[in-house]
């Protein structure tokens, strides 16, 4: 037992309290990792290394359970007293004399600090690329809007023009025809406007949605375009398919790729352009396919098209960071997956998702 003791503490970071919480024993690990001598941490309440940022409500926890003679464990933030942060992969373990009664509390630690660190980089970078990304998105949209509203601005204008007219011939008939015109023009504009801003509204929490609305909204985004492109949009879509995610964001991954066949139709200069969009489900997964014949990617950067900054397009025309961003939400925000397949004169994306329990 004093061998097993002696490993435990020479290469874990070990301490000991009363049933209070007062430090009884702390192990040399301890004092060098918190900066604090044995002295200043022998008869202290644990808390002196508690760290200001863990909610109290972790600490109510912590205190529930080990009362209950069970084990804790819990990746813990700590201070250390030049105010440090750390991480430890922390158990606390109740020890019990022979009358099941709580004499103490031993608490084994791993430093994981480095590696949550580097946890705590990579999303800070990835909060950039996502920001970035956001305001790609934004500029298309605004470009998709500007697009959207030339036609109908043509139209008002000139409807206008003959409301006028009517007006001084008064010809009431034709001025109530004119009016009602210019009404369901600026209607549809307005409808524009609110399909772009639910587009950008700040949804951070995972809802139920039917998968079919994110695609209808995805589309009339970018209907104009489609149309102007002579895009041709196939469908084979089962109507009742209910996914867990946040749907803006996969609203986001589905004009990413619609928008990429886009560019590829035009850059491999693709005569008859067809998109084919498909979902279906089997007894585990619900599946979404994005097909299209712009002709696919290369063998050779197929393993590189998720890499951040990466693109095949002109830097004009691309940021690289589309498919990027979309296999993070599809991984983070749906627990699914994406796959790229070339098949035949073109592309296929699929996106699984998980069937709801």
């Amino acid at each position: 037992m004093n061998n097993y003791q002696k490993a435990i503490e020479n290469s874990n970071i070990v301490s000991k309290t009363d049933i209070n919480g007062i430090i009884t024993f702390v192990n040399d690990e301890f004092c060098n990792l918190f900066g604090f001598t044995k002295n200043e941490l022998i008869g202290k309440n644990h808390n002196i290394v508690r760290h200001p940022d863990t909610p109290k409500e972790n600490f109510q926890t912590l205190w529930n359970t080990i009362l209950e003679k069970k084990v804790y464990k819990a990746t813990v933030k700590n201070l250390s007293k030049n105010k440090k942060d750390l991480y430890l992969n922390t158990t606390i373990i109740p020890i019990l004399d022979k009358f099941e009664n709580i004499i103490e509390f031993i608490a084994i630690r791993y430093d994981i600090t480095n590696e949550m660190m580097l946890q705590q980089e990579v999303e800070e970078k990835q909060k950039i690329i996502f920001l970035q990304s956001r305001m790609a998105s934004l500029g298309q949209m605004l470009a998709n809007i500007a697009h959207q509203w030339r036609q109908p601005l043509t139209e008002l204008n000139l409807s206008l023009y003959n409301l006028k007219k009517a007006f001084e011939k008064e010809d009431k008939k034709e001025f109530e025809k004119l009016y009602d015109s210019s009404k369901n023009l600026i209607s549809n504009m307005s409808n524009t406007i609110e399909d772009f801003t639910d587009f950008f509204s700040p949804q951070k929490h995972k809802s139920k949605f039917l998968l079919n609305l994110a695609i209808n909204e995805a589309l009339k985004i970018v209907s104009r375009i489609v149309e102007d492109e002579n895009i041709t949009i196939k469908f084979d879509i089962k109507k009742d398919l209910e996914i867990l995610g946040i749907r803006n964001e996969l609203v986001q991954v589905i004009l990413n790729l619609i928008s990429n066949s886009k560019d590829a139709f035009n850059e491999k200069q693709i005569s008859q352009k067809e998109i084919y969009i498909k979902s279906f489900e089997d007894n585990e997964f619900i599946y979404l396919e994005i097909i299209d014949n712009a002709l696919g990617i290369t063998k050779e950067i197929e393993n590189q098209i998720y890499e951040p900054y990466f693109t095949t397009k002109h830097q004009s025309s691309g940021t690289g960071l589309g498919l990027f961003i979309s296999k993070i939400i599809i991984e983070n925000s749906f627990n699914g997956n994406i796959f790229y397949e070339k098949i035949p004169n073109g592309s296929k994306f699929t996106i699984k998702f998980p069937i709801l329990g």
